[in-house]
């Protein structure tokens, strides 16, 4: 357990005035704990991000304060993600003698035989642990083998973990921390098989049908005798005989005039 020295302040400028403690490279911070009243402080940001680096939220820092040494865990760290910055910080004065309830974060080390062997892939359902111990004794991680996961499901629950001496994990023994994966889940497999479908379909669809086919090269099918489909027949027009001459009689004379 590494412990840390940090040097703050009593701070006096609060509310939003502490605008300009940042902008002069000072964190805004806050001492609390059991029984104790909470208490605002100042510390140099630099000197803050390397300490908070190296210890996280669990590790013990000595916190110095006009003399007084206040051991402490850093919580509730406030960032402004689109800088990267700390915004505030909380210490939280701990008792030595007392154990305290904090979250750890799981490390997992090796790796597993299913991901080598190009089977699966590994998951994490779970990133931290609830744990309680004497504060000397909050171990910076907690370390999880995943070796020995070999075959897709194949998982490592809470109840798996060995906690470290000192250590007792408070976080629910039936949870899952790691396990194996498929390296394609149902879903996705179920969704290439639509968009498959899909294209077939779509192929099938654009495919021209036996009916519509033009003859080869293009040119339309003789129509000739064909009545086109929906046209109404028109009756045949009756010719009109020529007109009859009357021949002359035989043996009738010419009529003079």
């Amino acid at each position: 357990m590494k412990r840390a020295k940090l040097t703050v302040e009593k701070r006096n400028v609060t509310g939003k005035k502490v605008k300009k403690l940042r902008r002069e490279g000072i964190l805004p911070a806050n001492i609390y704990g059991k029984d104790i009243k909470s208490l605002s402080v100042q510390v140099p940001q630099k000197e803050f991000e390397k300490v908070f680096k190296e210890v996280g939220e669990t590790g013990l820092v000595d916190v110095h304060l006009n003399g007084e040494l206040k051991p402490s865990l850093i919580h509730n760290v406030q960032m402004d993600y689109l800088h990267n910055l700390p915004l505030h910080a909380d210490f939280f004065q701990v008792n030595l003698k007392e154990k305290v309830k904090t979250m750890v974060p799981i490390k997992t080390s090796g790796e597993p035989k299913a991901v080598s062997d190009k089977l699966g892939l590994l998951l994490q359902p779970l990133s931290e642990l609830e744990v309680e111990a004497l504060p000397a004794d909050l171990p910076e991680h907690i370390e999880v083998n995943v070796e020995p996961l070999a075959d897709v499901n194949d998982q490592m629950a809470v109840s798996d973990i060995k906690a470290p001496t000192g250590v007792t994990i408070l976080t629910d023994s039936s949870q899952i921390v790691v396990k194996i994966g498929e390296l394609i889940s149902k879903e996705a497999q179920a969704q290439a098989a639509a968009e498959a479908q899909a294209a077939e379909a779509a192929k099938a669809a654009a495919a021209p049908t036996a009916e519509g086919t033009k003859p080869e090269g293009g040119a339309e099918a003789p129509t000739q005798g064909v009545q086109p489909k929906g046209a109404e027949a028109k009756p045949a027009e009756a010719k009109t005989p020529p007109a009859a001459t009357k021949a002359p009689l035989s043996g009738a004379k010419e009529e003079k005039s």
